[in-house]
């Protein structure tokens, strides 16, 4: 009678090793993941003051290449360090297809803050449109003004620098939704980055953003803990020649994310 449990006991004992493996696993990422947030809190306030600084003394030939230099660097090395330690699984590689020297819109879909940084990472010399209250926020106004991004505090403004980072040989990274995303997996798309590129004669180039959690999303509490690793995966959508209706082109876009990405999304953890 005893011989089977003597026959069970390995068995058991290879579950409950695998189990603390696990469980050891899991509390590793978990502390990266606040110590990966920390450290990019503080660096991120670092650069912002010197950014402050320098955005006074440098002029903007060299003032913008240097401020969007560090930002894709930084943001590189954070998601070097956060997929070394688990936290993140990143399919970024589609990015690296994006034009080079030539002017395009960059039109993601928004699910979450990190959205914009997976762009910047990747594209050199992009330039991004950021809401108003970035410019006066601690740990990223300086690094915003220094990188010349476009303030979007009115639509005047918003299309006119725009146009003008286009017409430059830039490009430049607008959300169609305005906002990160108020349903799954895109929210209603608005009509200004159909008019920026009309306006600038250039086309639109769609990204896909497909993610396994909601971290960082349209209501997502600040404290509120994922589930890890978080997992992103970037890839390339048609490209949109910006021509006719507004109101049409902006349908078109609208029904190319929901076609790409599927229009449950269901799976993202809540």
């Amino acid at each position: 009678m005893e011989e089977p449990l003597l026959l069970e006991a390995p068995r058991s004992r290879g579950a409950r090793a695998r189990a603390r493996a696990t469980a050891r696993s899991a509390a590793f990422r978990l502390v990266a993941f606040y110590a990966l947030l920390l450290l990019f809190g503080l660096a991120s306030f670092l650069w912002s003051a010197i950014g402050a600084a320098l955005v006074h003394v440098l002029p903007r030939r060299l003032g913008e290449p240097l401020g969007l230099g560090v930002i894709r660097s930084g943001f590189r090395a954070f998601f070097a360090a956060a997929e070394a330690t688990g936290v993140l699984r990143l399919h970024l590689a589609a990015l690296d297809a994006l034009p080079r020297g030539e002017p395009v819109v960059i039109a993601p879909n928004h699910p979450s803050l990190l959205d914009a940084a997976f762009v910047l990472s990747r594209v050199p010399g992009v330039i991004c449109a950021a809401k108003s209250p970035l410019w006066n926020n601690l740990l990223l106004g300086g690094a915003v003004r220094l990188a010349g991004f476009v303030r979007n505090d009115s639509p005047t403004r918003l299309v006119r620098d725009a146009i003008r980072q286009l017409r430059s040989g830039r490009c430049f990274l607008i959300f169609p939704e305005g906002t990160r995303s108020s349903a799954w997996p895109v929210g209603p798309v608005k009509g200004g980055f159909a008019l920026i590129a009309q306006r600038a004669g250039v086309s639109v180039q769609t990204v896909l953003i497909e993610t396994n959690s909601r971290f960082l999303g349209k209501g997502w509490p600040l404290f509120k803990r994922p589930q890890l690793p978080l997992v992103y995966r970037v890839s390339l959508g048609p490209r949109f020649a910006a021509a006719g209706d507004i109101a049409e082109f902006v349908d078109r876009v609208r029904h190319c994310y929901r076609r790409e990405l599927g229009a449950g999304g269901g799976d993202a953890e809540r």
